[in-house]
């Protein structure tokens, strides 16, 4: 029975995962997606949240430090369940720019 939901970045997911066989397979599989260093992710991850966007839920942070977008359009495409405006896609991307 699954008693809690919590979106993880890839960065998340490798530091919790173990070092088992299987762990390693999917650590590689990861590592071919992954552009942010563990813990560079949580400080992004912590600076979109300060941003206080009401829209975005945990789901839509943790896709964008997966994700990085580089323009309002990438931003769209992992968002596309928002109505974010312009000022607060360039919120957005003038904190993803730092990493």
């Amino acid at each position: 029975m699954i008693k809690d939901q919590t979106p993880l970045t890839y960065g998340e997911v490798i530091s919790i995962i173990g070092d088992g066989e299987k762990a390693v397979k999917i650590k590689e599989f990861i590592k071919e997606f992954y552009k942010v260093k563990p813990e560079k992710a949580a400080s992004l991850k912590e600076e979109i949240k300060a941003l206080n966007i009401i829209k975005l839920k945990d789901e839509h942070i943790v896709n964008i430090v997966n994700f990085l977008p580089v323009d309002a359009s990438d931003v769209m495409k992992i968002l596309p369940d928002t109505s974010l405006d312009q000022e607060e896609i360039n919120k957005i991307l003038d904190v993803v720019k730092k990493y």
